[in-house]
């Protein structure tokens, strides 16, 4: 008994002084690693203000290593591999995230946003589709309603973004009237492509009604009249258009003057023509107005105006081309071809979003994707 007790008093000592000692290296260890995480956390955030990503993201995984619970860290790193493109990377890392079983509520909301923005910027239309619907009633509701309305557009399913913009309208986000009557006009023209003329009738009626004074459901309107051989209908409806958004009207000036002609109502064309030149010149209405025009002489006098009014290629190529042969007709052919060479960049339109140019009016700009981005008037209009 004596001999044990001898034994349990000597060991105590050493008990304690073993477990000082690991006292004290734990604690050397923990201050260490406290020291090395901000050490290269702010050398990661120096590096990424000088744009030097990869040197950033090394310093970035380093402190991940260092400090593995930081979800902060993790993000930061997610963030950084999606915007080098690295979007593998950056779905693993924060799907790593989302598999910690101690993150709070609102982290896991942050960690899927993120997530879902990796699948969308990669292409991964689906995953992305499921990521964004898994957010629904988060703080990221919002945030996410809007990057399925992008969804939505860039994969031409109509019917869904119509549903999520009267969704964003319901919860305050925003007026959707004139996307949704652009949405109705879309799903008129598919309809119309599968031969559905009713279904396209109601789709264009819908458009008017999402947005009254909206110009495409006029547009759309009048063009499948005129197609249905009803000239005089697409005449009214476009002379609602020149009245709502007289600037539109240069989109559809040489049908209306095509439909004048075929219902034998040249003059009553001309004359809003005329009303509109006076009001907005634009050579796409202008060069309508010279088609109705019966007379040279009258077709010179208001080419004069107009170039007394602007002085634009457009007017002054169709007074040259107009004019009878002078005598050097090869120097006057030679001028036109010059003039006409001249005059084709700036036909185009251009989306005042983007600065994307093109020949064709769009009513979504390719680039940007932006709507009604395109005024409706050639850069040589403007």
């Amino acid at each position: 008994m004596d001999f044990e007790l001898q034994w349990l008093l000597m060991g105590l000592p050493v008990a304690f002084a073993l477990g000082w000692l690991a006292s004290r290296l734990d604690l050397r260890q923990w201050k260490h690693e406290v020291e090395s995480s901000p050490r290269a956390y702010f050398k990661g955030l120096n590096l990424l203000l000088n744009e030097q990503q990869d040197k950033a993201i090394d310093a970035f995984i380093e402190a991940v290593q260092h400090d593995p619970g930081s979800s902060d860290l993790h993000f930061a790193l997610g963030n950084l591999f999606r915007r080098r493109g690295d979007y593998e990377r950056a779905v693993r890392v924060h799907q790593h995230v989302l598999g910690r079983a101690d993150l709070p509520v609102a982290e896991r909301d942050r960690a899927q946003h993120a997530l879902a923005q990796d699948y969308l910027k990669a292409g991964l239309f689906d995953r992305a589709e499921a990521a964004y619907q898994q957010l629904e009633g988060t703080a990221f509701a919002t945030d996410a309603r809007l990057a399925l309305l992008t969804l939505y557009e860039r994969s031409r399913d109509w019917r869904q973004a119509l549903e999520v913009a009267r969704g964003l309208e319901a919860v305050a986000a925003g007026s959707f009237a004139g996307r949704i009557s652009h949405y109705w006009c879309e799903i008129a023209l598919e309809a119309e492509a599968q031969g559905q003329l009713d279904d396209a009738q109601s789709a264009l009626q819908r458009a008017r009604e999402a947005a009254p004074q909206a110009a495409r459901p006029l547009v759309l309107l009048g063009q499948r009249q005129l197609r249905r051989e009803q000239p005089a209908e697409a005449m009214a409806t476009w002379a609602l258009l020149a009245t709502i958004h007289p600037d539109a009207f240069s989109v559809v000036a040489a049908d209306y003057a095509a439909a004048a002609t075929a219902c034998g109502a040249q003059a009553v064309a001309m004359e809003l023509l005329q009303g509109l030149l006076k009001q907005s010149p634009s050579s796409d209405v202008l060069a309508a107005w010279l088609k109705l025009a019966p007379e040279h002489a009258q077709r010179r006098e208001a080419l004069l105006q107009a170039l007394q009014h602007q002085a634009s290629l457009s007017p002054a190529l169709a007074l040259l081309q107009d004019t009878p042969q002078v005598a050097d007709e090869a120097a006057q052919q030679a001028i036109v071809r010059s003039m006409t060479a001249a005059l084709k960049p700036l036909r185009r339109y251009r989306c005042a979003a983007c600065g994307f140019e093109a020949h064709h009016y769009f009513w979504q700009c390719p680039g940007c994707q932006g709507w009604d981005t395109y005024p409706p008037r050639r850069l040589e209009d403007q």
